[in-house]
């Protein structure tokens, strides 16, 4: 009987001490998440959890690590340390368990009331069980209108600028900070059309549920309707078609005869973006594997998710000039990336106006950018029959570059019209919704459309209301989260297929050697070869790099690939008091989806002069 007791003893210890684990790490993630995505949604989280953002930045990974599982792990420490302690006082060890596992229920049960209450998981899950007519009842199909061209059709240059709010300009301009950190895209939008009416104060468009990421933002932008499908938010790449049922932005011009390209720096397979604008408009792809494979950049090129905006823009004169050649009209659609969260990338332009800002300076050196391209467009013979949409793809996910800013401001993304076929016909300032887009760019380029409305999307030139301005901005937002038929319908989503990609998807592995140590460079050498795995493409491969238990001096380093098949990198220890002892590397592999995995670990032990 006493035999039996230990062991029921033994296994409530086991039970308790990981319910105080699983709870303490739960209330840490909590922390952490609201911390790293301010102003977090419901929707916002299920797209985090099931779809990693492309250019995700692996800090974030290390972020989590310290401040979730470090505290986590160190949590379990003392209580195992306690548990070892009274390992002889069994009545001690039953009020250990008695307290972990009581202290683990509350805790997880205020973690999951504060979460429950921050995300308004009721409504969320009501709004996914319920069916809303919002949608069946307001689209309007663009195959059932009347849309006429002018005679002398207008090109088309449609700038999707990552992440691109007007919050960014100063108060006095209608932004939200205190200094313009977008001073060139501020002065773009007040000579232009941004829709403020009489103020000199930017306009922009708010960013709707079901496109508040990359993809969904494009879509929304060019066929005026939320991308909210069955399937995950970038799971649009398993399928054989994307929305079959729907006429596009890309559909109407290349019915129109226009020439359209699609110029991205990362891989369009991505969240089927290369899959949407092949079945809508025919684009043809200029992505990081099309620059790969022409010569546009050296074959083991690869900077985060592809090139920097620098080449983009680059790149985008020199198609431009080869379209304005062609007999047909054309559209050219960018997308930048060099302002995706988290902080940016840090190009070789980039200033350092901001200081340690990085954000700041990073979205400073795409205003700039942008100002130049569009200064460079107007200054060619095409310019005159050419008009510019400049438009933010979502608000920013950042985790602090929007911290200080007022609650009640009302975050856009920045919009700008620039050299129009049209002329407004009202001076009021108009609400609206980058929905709005879809027929605006049309009504831009002098198409005449039918009711002025398209999609979900109401041509902004008119004195037709927006949806915005006819529902209010709550209620179409409340209706948006919940589910349409009609939109179902015009999806035809293949899950049979989608869970056979998802099911056929292997983890990646590889085979990893650390080199001799260089003792006059203080580097490492790191060698990976044989790495399986295809199904995604391959964005990049790091090395996570640690000396001491505890992580603290973790760093990451990046490998460059060789031959197709080999990638290396070089360790820099030069930073340690000594370059003597035990180093632990694990490889990752960040796939085309912005996954990572572990694809392999060694380690290297330094000996100075007996290696």
């Amino acid at each position: 009987m006493k035999k039996k007791h230990k062991i029921i003893l033994a296994a409530g210890l086991v039970l308790s001490t990981i319910l105080a684990l699983l709870a303490s790490l739960l209330a840490f993630s909590a922390k952490w998440m609201f911390k790293t995505w301010t102003n977090l949604t419901m929707d916002e989280l299920v797209y985090h959890l099931t779809a990693p953002l492309e250019g995700t930045n692996t800090d974030m990974i290390k972020d989590y690590c310290n401040e979730c599982a470090v505290p986590a792990i160190l949590i379990l420490g003392c209580i195992l340390f306690v548990i070892a302690a009274n390992r002889k006082h069994a009545g001690i060890l039953k009020k250990i368990a008695i307290v972990c596992s009581a202290g683990a229920v509350a805790v997880t049960g205020i973690t999951v009331g504060v979460t429950w209450n921050g995300l308004d998981v009721s409504n969320y899950m009501k709004g996914q069980s319920t069916y809303s007519t919002f949608i069946d009842d307001n689209y309007i199909d663009p195959s059932s209108v009347n849309i006429t061209f002018p005679e002398q059709k207008r090109n088309l240059i449609y700038i999707f600028l990552e992440s691109m709010e007007m919050t960014y300009a100063d108060k006095e301009n209608g932004g939200a900070f205190k200094q313009n950190v977008i001073p060139e895209l501020t002065q773009l939008a007040q000579e232009n059309e941004d829709f403020s009416g009489k103020s000199n104060k930017l306009n922009g468009g708010y960013s709707m549920p079901g496109t508040t990421w990359t993809m969904g933002a494009m879509f929304g932008q060019t066929s005026g309707l939320p991308l909210n499908t069955s399937i995950d938010a970038n799971g649009m790449d398993t399928q054989d078609s994307f929305f079959p049922g729907i006429t596009t932005l890309g559909d109407i011009l290349q019915n129109e005869g226009y020439s359209q390209t699609l110029l991205i720096g990362s891989e369009a397979t991505f969240g089927g973006r290369k899959l949407y604008f092949t079945d809508h408009g025919q684009y043809d792809i200029m992505d990081y594997d099309y620059a790969h494979d022409n010569g546009l950049i050296p074959e083991d090129y690869k900077v985060w998710w592809g090139y920097e905006d620098e080449k983009l823009f680059g790149f985008a004169k020199e198609k431009l000039l080869e379209l304005a050649q062609q007999d047909n009209p054309f559209n050219l659609t960018m997308l930048t990336v060099d302002t995706h969260f988290e902080d940016g990338y840090v190009c070789d332009i980039c200033p350092d106006t901001f200081g340690d800002n990085q954000y700041a300076n990073v979205m400073a050196c795409s205003s700039r950018q942008v100002k130049e391209f569009v200064d460079w467009v107007q200054q060619q013979d095409f310019a005159a029959d050419t008009t510019i949409v400049i438009s933010g793809d979502h608000p920013t996910m950042d985790s602090d570059f929007c911290e200080d800013v007022d609650k009640d401001y009302e975050r856009r993304v920045y919009t700008t019209y620039i050299n129009a076929g049209a002329e407004k016909q009202t001076n009021e300032k108009r609400n609206y919704t980058t929905f709005d887009n879809f027929p605006t760019t049309l009504a831009a380029m002098g198409v005449e459309i039918e009711g002025d409305r398209l999609g979900l999307g109401t041509n902004l030139y008119s004195t037709q209301q927006t949806l915005t301005e006819r529902f209010g901005i709550e209620k179409e937002e409340k209706e948006l989260k919940r589910k349409s038929k009609l939109l179902n319908q015009m999806a035809q989503i293949d899950k049979k297929k989608y869970e056979e990609e998802i099911a056929a998807q292997t983890d990646p592995i590889a085979k990893a050697k650390a080199g001799k140590y260089n003792a006059e460079t203080e580097e490492i050498p790191i060698t990976v070869k044989k790495v399986q795995y295809a199904d995604k493409g391959i964005q990049s491969i790091m090395a996570a790099v640690w000396k001491y238990d505890d992580q603290s001096d973790l760093q990451w380093v990046p490998l460059a690939m060789y031959d197709g098949d080999v990638w290396k990198g070089n360790i820099n220890i030069s930073g340690y008091d000594s370059p003597e002892g035990a180093y632990n590397i694990h490889l990752y592999l960040v796939d085309g989806n912005g996954d990572l995995y572990n694809i392999a670990c060694t380690s290297k032990n330094i000996k100075i002069n007996n290696e």
